[in-house]
């Protein structure tokens, strides 16, 4: 009997949990000082996530998606693209958006209800948050689609949980990617739990990366706590897209340290030991025991970054929490570029109702 096809899926660690080296790490990361930046943003981000999930607890935001213990995939990603690439988020990837420069009082006015949140500033193409699970995936195959027919060299990004990964559309887009040789990633973001569903129930697949190769796709697992990692495994697929040698997918090896949203209580359905052994592998931690190790950081120099972000943070809350309530019209006035006559007698209908018709 032959064998038609044989396969492997690499796996990339440079860090430990413990903050030392386990191998060589990557050219780009020689000199060590070039991690601090993006340390810095990974504690932006979690000192964010923290505030927004207080907002949220205390009535001045909705239901909130929080990224504790993703800060090194969201903002390894999003430090990856050029800013003409493309990126199509889910719901939780806030690192990568920043990065970018998607404003936090974007952010907090989707999760607060005011679909405006969504008119990014900066970067006008990504695509806004998608909550329909892995739609966004055809989105970004889509963008591909369009780069390579225009001859661009440009990539789509997107991103997608675990639980994603087992969806239709997520294999869709794959298998467009491979057969049409598109600069495309997957990011599956491997953090363990589909709201409570665990991975072993969701799939069969030994690794979640390997769901690429029946589309032809380069597939790569990494370790989602090790920056070092993710920014190598992102380099290579976006080198091999922005090249014309096609889609690839990368599993990222992380976990949920929040619940699944503020709506959630994984208490319900996941075990503390669990979730305490998760923080022992903590992208944060992991992290500052190198830099510090390196003697590039320290805790006045923390505290100092702490207090600058805080101000930030809360100069965009502010902004957020400012911002005047939308006319009511505004919920007619953007559904179609020629308003049926339904939707115009709705309009008129809720104007007479406050006096305005």
């Amino acid at each position: 009997m032959g064998v038609a096809a044989t396969f492997q899926i690499e796996s990339l660690q440079y860090l430990g949990a413990d903050g030392k080296p386990v191998g060589e790490l990557p050219e780009a990361f020689a000199d060590p000082r070039a991690l601090l930046p993006l340390f810095k943003q990974m504690l932006f981000v979690r000192q964010f996530d923290g505030k927004a999930i207080a907002l949220q607890r205390t009535g001045k935001l909705g239901t909130y998606a929080s990224c504790l213990g993703h800060e090194a995939t969201h903002v390894g990603i999003g430090a990856s693209m050029e800013p003409e690439d493309v990126f199509a988020p889910s719901y939780r990837e806030y690192g990568a958006q920043i990065v970018r420069g998607v404003r936090l009082r974007e952010i907090l006015m989707y999760w607060g209800g005011d679909e405006r949140g969504n008119d990014f500033q900066v970067p006008r193409h990504d695509f806004s948050w998608c909550v329909p699970i892995a739609t966004q995936c055809l989105h970004a195959a889509g963008a591909a689609l369009a780069f390579k027919l225009r001859g661009e060299k440009r990539v789509a990004v997107t991103c997608c949980g675990d639980g994603g990964s087992s969806k239709t559309d997520t294999y869709a887009a794959i298998n467009s990617a491979g057969a049409y040789t598109l600069p495309f990633v997957q990011c599956i973001i491997n953090n363990g739990w589909a709201i409570s569903v665990p991975r072993s129930a969701q799939t069969g697949a030994r690794t979640l990366a390997q769901k690429g190769i029946a589309g032809g796709l380069h597939c790569l697992q990494v370790d989602g706590n090790d920056l070092f990692a993710v920014m190598e495994g992102m380099r290579r697929a976006m080198e091999r897209a922005r090249n014309g040698e096609g889609g690839s997918v990368i599993e990222f090896m992380t976990y949920r340290l929040h619940d699944h949203t503020t709506a959630d209580d994984a208490r319900r359905y996941r075990d503390e030991a669990e979730v305490k052994a998760a923080w022992q592998r903590d992208p944060m931690t992991r992290l500052r025991a190198y830099v510090t190790a390196q003697g590039l950081w320290d805790e006045a120099q923390e505290k100092a970054w702490a207090d600058e972000c805080g101000k930030h943070i809360d100069e965009e809350i502010n902004a957020y929490l400012e911002l005047p309530v939308q006319p009511v019209e505004a919920m007619f006035d953007y559904l179609y570029a020629d308003m049926p006559p339904d939707v115009m007698e709705q309009r008129s209908a809720v104007l007479a109702a406050e006096g305005r018709a």
